[in-house]
């Protein structure tokens, strides 16, 4: 009886033991698997975000890599978007993720459009179709204006940077996100101190191969002065002045255009005709945008 006791006894310590040995075994193999999964780390995909268009979107300001990983994690998400078929995949490189730009140009990436602070790389993935892409942007938007005060002149401005002698209208770029209206009467405040008020869209140019190669509208706006006095912009102004309007279309420093932006708005003002910009909220699917159109109007001018 005491034998068969001693040997159940040995019995459970061996079965113990192997139990301990096979936990033990268990945790190392856990360790070990744990050890691969941070090794193949660099392998994981790029998350980005989904269009509509079956693209994706990467922001290297949200994804988490350092440079050491990116190629691989880069090479593994390309294979897992071509089994996906996904269409074209984006690349936002925030500038102090430049380092990426020339990986990504290696796995060929190209360069699509850029901004103050990252630059937007492109790769299509489909074999079978050529890129069917929104072109960068390509046409600057422009505005200028044709103030004039109660003595019925008009402000005249002549920049600094010409190579010739001339007398412009007072104007510039609208800046992204900024009305028309909005952009004219900042250009005319900035360069010659002068706040004004909209009167009538008069016309607007299109030209080609202008700045960086795009091509540019130039909106021109009619004005009137709510100030006088003029503060120079010594930055960009060389000189500015108000101008008798037979002066200023009979002066050899002013474009033939220009000559025309009056005549322009002489016959607008004769006829009491305006052209409004006018905005409404349009509403669409789950879309709501505002937006600024034209509209031709009736207008007692009192300038």
């Amino acid at each position: 009886m005491y034998s068969l006791c001693k040997f159940r006894i040995l019995y459970k310590e061996q079965n113990m033991k192997y139990y301990t040995k096979s936990i033990r075994n268990l945790f190392v193999s856990y360790c070990n698997y744990s050890s691969k999964l941070r090794t193949h780390e660099p392998h994981q995909f790029f998350v980005g975000e989904q269009d509509r268009f079956n693209g994706v979107t990467i922001n290297t300001a949200k994804e988490n890599c350092d440079k050491t990983c990116f190629s691989q994690r880069l090479e593994a998400s390309i294979g897992k978007w071509i089994s996906e078929r996904k269409r074209c995949i984006w690349f936002k490189v925030n500038i102090k993720d430049a380092s990426y730009v020339p990986i990504l140009a290696d796995k060929g990436f190209n360069f699509h459009h850029a901004r103050d602070n990252f630059v937007m790389m492109f790769k299509w993935l489909p074999n079978d179709s050529e890129p069917n892409l929104p072109p960068a942007s390509h046409t600057n938007l422009g505005v200028g204006a044709l103030v004039f005060n109660s003595k019925n002149q008009l402000l005249a401005i002549s920049e600094k940077h010409y190579e010739y002698a001339h007398w412009k209208l007072p104007g510039g770029y609208v800046e992204r996100g900024e009305d028309i209206i909005d952009a004219a009467k900042r250009e005319v405040k900035e360069e010659t101190g002068v706040n004004t008020s909209f009167l009538s869209l008069l016309t607007f140019r299109h030209q080609h191969n202008m700045m960086f190669g795009n091509s540019d509208i130039y909106i021109l706006l009619m004005m009137k002065a709510l100030s006088e006095n003029i503060i120079l912009s010594h930055r960009e102004v060389q000189d500015c002045k108000w101008m008798e309007v037979e002066e200023y279309v009979n002066h050899p420093h002013v474009h033939q255009f220009n000559r025309l932006i009056i005549q322009k708005a002489n016959n607008y003002i004769k006829k009491n005709l305006k052209l409004d910009l006018e905005k409404t909220t349009v509403k669409w699917a789950q879309f709501t945008r505002e937006m600024t159109y034209l509209s031709v109007n009736d207008c007692d001018y009192n300038i």
